[in-house]
């Protein structure tokens, strides 16, 4: 953010609903009862998409040699902001149209997005997210409110795809521990297979926790822990109402940035409360009748750990469509399924139907897991999945 950084134009787009032209449906009405305004009223109009008609405008953004990957970043992580009254924050949670940022010396402000941020066309269902890295500009006048000029480049996301978009649930972690639980509500391991994937795709090491082990017995849990720690993954099972586990957690939680997500009723704030129960985070039991969890947690929230770094409490999952992922790539996204992709007889296999099929070989001669062969065809199947 130095004096270093050059400035450019660019054309950006905008949301289609911007400066929208107002039709006039009763003209000759008021022609007749205004006569000898006609001067009032204008006799043309551009067709070139000038003006507050237009959907593109040019915009001063920042450039530098520094800024990695400078062309694959969005304008709305270049605009030009006036660096000599703007301070730099982390958004803490997003209510709305506000959202909290704490500054670096630990002071919250309650601020609203640029209305320039909020019009750029972009991909993202959301402009600013948990966890990111924004400048703000303080409002004069006020203690703790202010505006967000500008959203910087993103690291390690975690995103869903939601009506045609990208939805950033929570951006700038390192860890990504997917929580689900043991019993009430019910183990859903495809969840666990799509945020693996979604983990892959952003970046970030996800580590899988199986809670409430105090209400099965952990034997029974032993063959689905022995697939994914098979595939390289770090599996956890943890107990937040006796404290099985809550040492190892709080090992694993120091010191980094880590998003917790998984369905209703897992326990994912129980087990914050337990990690530090300054927390005071809200926590409902599940419905006696249906056995599900109730969305007790509203938004994503990142929290400070006393231990150093941070972690992100985020609400419960209902649907978890991939974002950035075409059918043809998600065969490559299951570990154990690389070995057999090229032993296809068939470059262009699905794994699905075709005749000799080195994935559906290996499944049949239980090499692979049919349980995880059974979610990736699901994923081919592009079918919503409920997981409540």
């Amino acid at each position: 953010m130095g004096s270093d950084k050059k400035k450019r134009k660019i054309r950006a787009e905008f949301r289609k609903h911007v400066d929208e032209r107002e039709r006039i449906k009763d003209l000759t009405r008021r022609f007749a009862l205004e006569d000898g305004q006609l001067e009032s009223f204008a006799t043309e109009e551009r067709l070139t998409g000038k003006g507050k008609l237009r959907k593109r405008r040019t915009i001063v953004v920042e450039s530098s040699s520094e800024v990695e990957g400078e062309e694959n970043l969005a304008p709305a992580h270049l605009l030009e902001v006036d660096l000599s009254v703007c301070r730099l924050g982390r958004v803490l949670s997003v209510h709305g149209i506000t959202c909290e940022v704490e500054e670096e010396n630990g002071k919250i402000y309650r601020c609203v997005v640029r209305r320039l941020l909020k019009t750029l066309q972009s991909d993202y269902w959301n402009v600013v997210a948990a966890g990111d890295r924004v400048l703000f500009r303080p409002v004069e006048g006020t203690d703790n409110e202010g505006v967000i000029e500008r959203v910087e480049a993103r690291h390690g996301v975690l995103s869903r795809k939601s009506r045609g978009r990208q939805q950033v649930i929570v951006a700038n972690v390192d860890q990504l521990l997917i929580v689900v639980s043991a019993a009430e509500p019910p183990l859903k391991p495809n969840l666990i297979d799509r945020l693996l994937i979604s983990a892959e795709k952003g970046r970030i090491r996800p580590i899988i926790c199986i809670n409430k082990i105090d209400l099965v017995n952990p034997a029974e849990l032993m063959p689905l822990v022995g697939i994914y720690a098979q595939l390289g993954y770090q599996v956890l099972l943890t107990s937040a109402a006796t404290g099985f586990g809550m040492d190892r957690l709080r090992r694993i939680l120091a010191g980094q940035q880590t998003v917790l997500a998984g369905q209703s009723g897992v326990g994912k704030s129980s087990l914050l409360n337990a990690i530090d129960p300054s927390f005071g985070l809200r926590v409902r039991p599940v419905s006696p009748d249906t056995h599900k969890g109730r969305h007790t947690t509203t938004t994503a929230r990142v929290l400070r750990l006393a231990t150093g770094g941070y972690v992100v409490d985020t609400p419960g999952i209902r649907q978890f469509e991939l974002w950035d992922v075409v059918p043809e790539e998600i065969a490559s996204l299951f570990p154990e399924f690389r070995p057999y992709l090229n032993g296809c007889r068939f470059p262009d296999c699905t794994h699905l139907h075709e005749t000799d099929c080195a994935v559906k070989n290996a499944v049949a001669d239980a090499r692979l897991d049919i349980r995880r062969y059974e979610s990736y065809c699901h994923l081919m199947s592009q079918e919503e999945e409920e997981f409540e």
